[in-house]
């Protein structure tokens, strides 16, 4: 557990500033940061406010409870206590999620009110707390611990307390730990990765497995990629990584991971004769992290590895929501049963027709004193979609977001759905840059390729047929002789 808590100076004074000129009672939003188990320190980036909700009410509010005839009067300050909508910040938080790099996180929520609002809300704020850590779980399993941050306005101060994530979250778990304001973001390392992937994931032959759907296959198959590369070693601007120091330089620094030799443990089951197809999700994610001075570089190693799968996790939650509402996604194929299901709810097996989805590409925006955020651009969004997203989730400003300053670090991650046995016997094209693999092939091309082969057995037949000729030619010429 954290025992101090230190948060960015420049960032949090002006929204405490900003709070204190809106005249509103109560607010609530996300706390962004990184909780250092290595220094036993948080560090707070900055606070999100949580938009308003469908209805266009706020997300926290004030109410005041009537007083106990058979006790003294109280104040209506003293009887206040607050109304948070849990549902919807948990909602802003799996989304904020999304577009936050490596080394920086959702660490758990802030609240703007009374000491006597807060202190009458205990559980109303617990269930806040557990409703943002159930909503990342899957994004950031290692979370195991949240911040609840106070701005009091009656008297002005700030305050924190931490909370260990269980399945039950009471006010006995919220301990008080110290908070101060200081330089926070000036002193963060920034470290890169661009990495290579190739998920290759058989279709079993009908009555051979239990249906599963697009989306139960691809989430156990990223299970087993994040074990995978958990055990991937790496190097930082050309130097293997073997201790625990910080790292000393500056400047950005360039990641390269490193997987053992050994044997593929899919070998076997994708030349089975019960699969007869299989899926192909491959592609390449440019992967950002930040690190604070005084960590070790092994964890900017883990922050990149963890960024990295939570990247993969972020297009499919956002391919399964785009299928939650619309029944006809966009660049499915020619399959007949993807015209009326989502893909996200396919069940794979033999009779599934070959087909290719194109994924979000990952794209970085600016966000505070040279840091990025990111999102997930679709191939028939534009930047103004981005800009938009950025200013609705992480309340940045209009006049903040330069276009023409959005990089698209990714060019396309693709998943493909190959039906042929050939394309299950042999391996694809291998990736490089941000080129993806496409082995799917329909009835003309493969009359094509048909032909295409036949046509190049030509010259190995006029090969042989000069090898046979001068054979024959040798031996007479030896004979006569």
């Amino acid at each position: 557990m954290v025992k101090a808590v230190v948060g960015e100076d420049t960032r949090l004074t002006s929204i405490e500033d900003r709070l204190s000129h809106s005249a509103i009672p109560a607010e609530v939003g996300l706390v962004i940061g990184k909780l250092s188990s290595v220094l036993d320190r948080g560090f707070v980036f900055d606070l999100i406010p949580t938009p308003s909700n469908d209805d266009g009410g706020p997300a926290c509010s004030v109410l005041e409870t009537k007083d106990d005839k058979r006790k003294p009067s109280k104040s209506k300050s003293e009887s206040s206590s607050l109304s948070i909508d849990s549902d919807w910040v948990a909602e802003h938080a799996r989304q904020v999620s999304r577009m936050l790099l490596g080394g920086m996180k959702v660490v758990g929520i802030y609240v703007w009110a009374s000491e006597a609002a807060f202190k009458n809300s205990t559980m109303i704020l617990c269930q806040a707390i557990k409703g943002v850590s159930d909503a990342i779980r899957h994004l950031d399993p290692s979370l195991d611990e949240a911040l609840l941050v106070h701005i009091c306005y009656s008297p002005r101060r700030w305050s924190c307390r931490t909370c260990l994530l269980s399945s039950s979250i009471t006010s006995s778990s919220l301990r008080p730990c110290d908070f101060k304001l200081g330089r926070v973001l000036s002193s963060l390392q920034r470290f890169k990765c661009s990495y290579n992937f190739n998920i290759r994931v058989p279709i079993y032959r009908e009555g051979e497995s239990n249906a599963q759907t697009f989306t139960d296959i691809l989430r156990r198959e990223l299970a087993i990629h994040a074990k995978e590369l958990k055990s991937a070693n790496a190097m930082v601007d050309g130097d293997l990584v073997h201790n625990d120091e910080p790292c000393n330089t500056d400047g950005e620094h360039e990641v390269e991971l490193l997987f053992p030799f050994m044997k593929d443990s899919r070998a076997g089951a994708l030349t089975a004769k019960n699969v007869t197809g299989v899926l192909l999700f491959s592609g390449s994610i440019f992967s950002y992290a930040y690190l604070n001075v005084k960590e070790p570089v092994s964890q900017a190693i883990t922050d990149i590895k963890s960024d990295i799968i939570r990247s993969l996790q972020s297009r499919l939650d956002i391919i399964c929501d785009e299928a939650e509402q619309d029944l006809s996604p966009k660049n499915v194929g020619d399959n007949e049963d993807a015209n009326e299901i989502p893909i996200s709810k396919l069940i794979f097996k033999s009779s599934t027709k070959a087909c290719h989805l194109r994924l979000p590409r990952r794209v970085l925006v600016p966000w505070l004193a040279g840091m990025y955020i990111c999102d997930y651009l679709q191939p028939f969004e534009s930047h103004e979609v981005v800009k938009e997203r950025c200013i609705e989730l992480m309340s940045m400003e209009h006049s903040s977001i330069d276009e023409s300053k959005i990089s698209e670090v990714e060019t396309e991650t693709s998943l493909s759905i190959a039906e042929s046995m050939w394309d299950v016997i042999s391996p694809p094209a291998s990736t490089s840059g941000f080129q993806n693999v496409e082995r799917t092939m329909g009835e003309d091309e493969r009359k094509r390729t048909s032909n295409a082969g036949n046509a190049s057995n030509v010259p190995l037949l006029v090969g042989i047929f000069v090898l046979l000729l001068s054979i024959v030619i040798g031996f007479m010429l030896y004979q006569s002789d």
